[in-house]
């Protein structure tokens, strides 16, 4: 393979989350090839996010559940992007409509993983996933093995505009200087939603406390967030943030924040990149898929039960299929409350040193 790329284009149309996790492929991407022009292709509606990110010379999104879905579409955009000049193309992604784009790119030198069977007619060099063995952070490193990278994460930021992090600062300076505690109750797959009430009774445990409590959820979780108040008794103390910020007032405003409490969720990963200590639930989902939150400050709390039927899959689901949801009921109140308190006062410790 060439090791003098000039325009370099990364794929990856997954999830919120996923999208974050390619962070530092990009920055080792950046390291390798500091004269490259290193773009990223995204799921349409996250690309702000990683609009500040100074190794990327452009975001792109493509908007797969909307106008470019279907295979002929996926075939019309790899052919405009092969119009593009890149010299190089990296697919984390595995679906077929991935590999039909990377295809329909006529990029010579492209890379992308061993599995499914056709991704061996696909990309001119394959990497083998490890699905059991590495973390997805390492999964995704390893797309850059053909091009001399180890799979040694270096370290990233998520950078994010000075006029938006000044708002969020400006917007905690008004909530004085206790603890303030994130709470994001949503998730895509619903089996990974922990319970709404459980929820309620941690929020009115933080207001007791005297912590700053703000709800964060997306636009389609409004809903969702209002139910959760409606069954605390100190709703009038929380702040509902919920629909009301873009990706990146979302991902400032994370970074305020001195526990963030959430499902397995795309937020978790925006947390954890800016060292926010998380605190999250897993239910149908297990750390070792490698998609848990990392660093010294986050946390996973899990079932206590040795239950047979968890894993579920990969993301979970609609609805249980043993119908009795205990991966996430077993995971008490007190459970996280415990844990909520030990962070908070770690932070507390921490700013007094």
């Amino acid at each position: 393979m060439n090791n003098n790329y000039k325009k370099i284009a990364l794929w990856q149309t997954a999830f919120l989350g996923d999208a974050v996790l390619t962070l530092p492929l990009i920055k080792a991407l950046a390291l390798r090839f500091p004269e490259a022009e290193i773009h990223l292709i995204v799921r349409k509606g996250v690309e702000a996010l990683f609009e500040g990110q100074p190794e990327l010379a452009g975001v792109h999104g493509f908007d797969k559940r909307g106008a470019q879905k279907g295979m002929s579409a996926a075939r019309s955009y790899g052919a405009e992007l092969g119009r593009q000049g890149f010299d190089l193309w990296i697919s984390a992604h595995t679906s077929m409509r991935s590999a039909v784009v990377a295809m329909s790119t006529g990029i010579k030198d492209r890379i992308g993983y061993a599995a499914p069977w056709y991704n061996r007619f696909i990309y001119s060099q394959t990497v083998e996933r490890r699905f059991d063995e590495l973390e997805e952070v390492e999964r995704l490193l390893a797309l850059g093995e053909p091009l001399g990278i180890s799979g040694i994460a270096p370290d990233v930021t998520l950078e994010l505009p000075a006029e938006v992090l000044g708002e969020a600062e400006d917007f905690f300076r008004g909530l004085g200087n206790r603890p303030v505690i994130g709470v994001h109750p949503g998730s895509t797959w619903e089996t990974k939603k922990w319970p709404e009430q459980n929820f309620a009774q941690v929020i009115d445990r933080c207001v007791a406390e005297g912590f700053k409590v703000i709800f964060f959820g997306g636009p389609a979780e409004t809903g969702l967030c209002r139910s959760v108040l409606d069954q605390a008794k100190r709703a009038d103390a929380v702040i509902n943030l919920a629909g009301k910020l873009g990706l990146q007032q979302l991902a400032a405003h994370i970074r305020q924040l001195d526990v963030y409490v959430t499902n397995d969720s795309g937020p978790m990963h925006i947390a954890w990149m800016q060292k926010v200590p998380v605190l999250a639930m897993f239910g149908p989902t297990v750390r070792r898929f490698g998609f848990f939150p990392r660093g010294a400050g986050s946390t996973v709390l899990e079932s206590p039960a040795d239950l047979q039927c968890r894993p579920c899959g990969l993301h979970g689901g609609k609805t249980c299929p043993e119908k009795h949801h205990k991966c996430m009921t077993d995971i008490t109140v007190d459970m996280v409350w415990n844990e909520i308190l030990r962070k908070a006062g770690e932070g507390r410790e921490n700013e007094n040193d």
